[in-house]
């Protein structure tokens, strides 16, 4: 795993209908978490998210952008702790 790619702070997500918590470091963790733990597919802040977070592992957007689109999706998804 990259350095370049971990994230300022982590950001806690709720799992198991709210009573554990994750935390997410990097864009990396964040397409998994999008792909398989995510409570509702689809929306407009999880598609940006997902695209942004693919982009910052592949290298072609930065770490920042894809923790901001991942907590607003996590926000907008009501798991954001």
């Amino acid at each position: 795993m990259m350095d370049h790619d971990l994230w300022d702070r982590p950001i806690e997500v709720a799992i198991e209908s709210g009573d554990h918590f994750k935390s997410i470091r990097n864009s990396r963790e964040a397409v998994a978490y999008l792909m398989t733990c995510w409570p509702k597919r689809g929306g407009e802040s999880f598609t940006i998210a997902k695209r942004v977070c693919m982009d910052a592992v592949e290298g072609r957007s930065n770490a920042s952008a894809a923790e901001v689109a991942f907590r607003l999706a996590a926000r907008d998804a009501g798991i954001l702790r």
